[in-house]
């Protein structure tokens, strides 16, 4: 009866973060400034290369795709978490539950896949400059993110349709928010195929990802010894090294709270890891792809210089 009963309703107990009282208000308030700060940053850095037709270039179009994608990763996650924050009773409707774990891991793929672009544009900048209006036009660009979108949606769209043809014996979410896993997790069927198919689908995107970039990057490399040019050398360290350093710092995290599902002792660190994947990036993305691109930089200068000048 009581599995019946379970498998019939639509809402959800999400487990949330345990936090002390004294500490409820502090966390949604730094959560706050944290959504309220990446939103300004990227939604900034969309409107500026929407309005300055000088920006209208390759380059500042994938970082529009960035910016969009951290986004919507995190208004699908920050809004609701900080909501539970404060909540006495974590409630969340099954369907709410899925939409948020769609676009986790849209983010999520889409990351992978659009940072693999860039590490293309970044070689073809790099190694063959004379050459690169003629290699990465709009047209290239443009259809090198429209497939990374593509594929992150046909990806993603099978993971979380394995999973809704589930039926539900449990209405308690063991997460802090709700993705693929926390939602198979729910049904008393056998998940055999999300699980070959999770594999899959991880193995994949982390194929792709780490061989993309790491063949790029090895290239990058190779050159770079064997014309020993300082002026290229220095180019490609302050181009590349950001952008390593944050793939980087995203693949560890990523793979920290794919792997921490296995281990289900660790449940609070497991959140924080992933709550970690979609915060930092989109953090900093707006810093080092807008403040380290001497174009953007000096538009965000004159921008600022603009306001001030102008009188109040």
């Amino acid at each position: 009866m009581e599995k019946n009963a379970t498998s019939s309703s639509n809402i959800l107990q999400i487990q949330g973060f345990d936090v002390p009282p004294e500490y409820t208000y502090p966390l949604f308030f730094s959560l706050l400034l944290v959504y309220t700060s990446l939103i300004f940053s990227n939604v900034g850095v969309l409107a500026l290369i929407a309005t300055e037709k000088s920006l209208h270039q390759p380059m500042y179009f994938l970082f529009c795709n960035l910016s969009v994608n951290d986004l919507m990763g995190n208004t699908a996650l920050l809004p609701p978490l900080m909501s539970h924050v404060l909540a006495t009773e974590r409630l969340i409707s099954y369907n709410q539950c899925v939409v948020q774990a769609f676009y986790s891991h849209m983010f999520g793929s889409a990351s992978h896949l659009i940072l693999v672009i860039m590490a293309i544009d970044r070689y073809v900048a790099i190694c063959h400059p004379l050459r690169y209006s003629s290699i990465m036009t709009n047209r290239m660009v443009m259809g090198l993110s429209a497939g990374a979108w593509g594929v992150s949606l046909a990806l993603v769209s099978v993971l979380i349709g394995l999973t809704v043809r589930l039926s539900r014996c449990r209405s308690a979410i063991q997460n802090a928010y709700c993705d693929n896993a926390s939602l198979f997790k729910l049904s008393c069927d056998d998940v055999s195929v999300n699980n070959i198919y999770g594999l899959f689908f991880t193995v994949l995107l982390f194929a792709c990802s780490i061989g993309g970039i790491g063949a790029t990057y090895i290239r990058i490399a190779l050159i770079c010894w064997m014309k020993k040019n300082k002026e290229l050398n220095n180019r490609a360290l302050q181009t590349c090294a950001s952008h390593l350093l944050l793939y980087l710092i995203m693949l560890w995290l990523g793979f920290l709270t794919i792997t921490l599902h296995r281990f289900p002792n660790y449940p609070d660190l497991r959140k924080i890891a992933h709550v970690l994947f979609h915060v930092v990036p989109a953090s900093l993305n707006p810093v080092i792809y807008g403040l380290q691109t001497k174009s953007l930089r000096d538009k965000i200068t004159q921008v600022i210089w603009r306001k001030k000048l102008i009188p109040m």
